[in-house]
């Protein structure tokens, strides 16, 4: 599509402030967020590597059912659904790494919503380690809460996307609380004539609309209070604690960011960017939790959730799921869970069967129920297959 290419690139083939994120700029701008946004460096430190053992598996040619009806290879299933990479990993073993759309293995790709189970993992750790009290009233580490709907929220709350503050989820709709907090990160054009606020202070403007606790409702925002509450607490930036909390200890290949708003604070939940391998990286703590930088039994908190308040609209794709630790429990009988990401990011994580999928994705629009169906079921092949043959 020639996005960005030339020099300079023509004007209409340049993203801008109203469609970096749509298609089909979004196909290059999600591996070239930094030179789009002021961003943040989370650090890999100067230790090695955390390598993969490579055991290859053909697994391309595996054909399944999509939610269409249709029979199509996995091949054509990730052309198919804008994949920008995709790896599997199961039994300790690398067993598939493809690329695509330009991507390589050294490209950074922004996660999405992805980067909320990055900071929940962050708050495992210092929950473990005595430095948060998952039922603390927020205002109690972050005095400035006591002006909105947050002050007698937990950190337990907003790990389970479950208080009560009104935060509606609308990408499209022109000056709902999600485009409000995308023009305070910097993702959106500031309207002429309105006066800038940061995310912080967008999260100090939003009201206790029902009890704490009593149901599951997705909002990303819970994440930016999280994180807010996780840089006091511990008094490091997000950068720092995701830097030295995480991506060193496990062994990062690359840098990560996060993209910062104009008052610097990193956009918690969704603007943080790693390589795949990285990615897979992550999702492998979770996986092995021998490897020791997440505690096991945050893990086992984040594989079961209260499925009595998780219902529809999110039943519809995962009927016996719930939410848990800024993690998706696909079931909770079996306690598969993923990270997801508007515009296709995934990473799933599958103990039972000692499997794990990711897959970076650039789909033409924010949400896509029949691509996220589409997913699982070809992860569900991919088990199948494996299983079958394995030896």
């Amino acid at each position: 599509m020639r996005i960005m290419q030339g020099f300079p690139p023509p004007p209409e083939k340049r993203p801008g402030p109203e469609n970096w994120d749509l298609a089909p700029f979004n196909r290059w701008s999600f591996q070239n967020m930094r030179s789009l946004f002021p961003t943040v460096e989370v650090w890999r430190g100067t230790g090695p590597v955390s390598g993969f053992e490579h055991d290859p598996v053909d697994i391309l040619d595996i054909a399944f059912t999509g939610s269409d009806g249709q029979r199509r290879t996995l091949a054509q299933y990730l052309q198919d659904s804008f994949t920008d990479g995709f790896l599997v990993y199961w039994r300790g073993r690398l067993r598939h790494e493809s690329y695509y759309n330009d991507m390589r293995p050294e490209t950074l790709h922004l996660s999405q919503s992805v980067s909320k189970s990055v900071v929940g993992a962050v708050a495992g750790i210092l929950w473990a380690r005595g430095v948060l009290d998952l039922d603390r009233p927020l205002v109690e580490y972050v005095p400035e809460l006591a002006a909105c709907g947050y002050r007698d929220a937990t950190p337990r709350h907003l790990l389970n996307m479950q208080s009560g503050v009104r935060f509606t989820e609308d990408y499209g709709e022109p000056w709902s609380d999600m485009t409000r907090i995308d023009i305070a990160a910097g993702w959106r054009p500031l309207p002429p004539g309105r006066p800038y606020q940061s995310i912080r202070d967008v999260i100090l403007t939003l009201p206790q609309v029902r009890p704490h606790g009593e149901l599951f409702e997705y909002r990303s925002v819970e994440t930016d209070v999280l994180a807010w509450v996780l840089e006091r607490a511990a008094d490091r930036s997000l950068a720092r604690l995701v830097s030295e909390e995480i991506w060193q200890p496990m062994g990062a290949e690359r840098d990560g960011c996060f993209t910062l708003d104009r008052a610097g604070t990193a956009l918690a939940d969704g603007g943080f960017n790693a390589t795949l391998r990285d990615h897979a990286r992550f999702g492998r703590l979770f996986l092995e939790p021998e490897r020791g930088v997440v505690p096991p039994e945050w893990i086992r908190l984040c594989r079961r959730g209260e499925a009595d308040k998780f219902g529809p609209p999110y039943t519809d794709l995962a009927p016996e799921g719930a939410y848990s630790g800024k993690w998706w429990v696909r079931d909770n009988r079996r306690g598969d869970i993923s990270a997801r990401g508007v515009f296709g990011q995934l990473i799933h994580v599958d103990p039972v069967s000692d499997l794990m999928v990711v897959k970076l994705s650039t789909w033409p629009d924010y949400l896509i129920p029949s691509q996220t169906e589409d997913a699982f079921l070809a992860i569900d092949a991919i088990r199948a297959h494996l299983e079958a043959n394995a030896t």
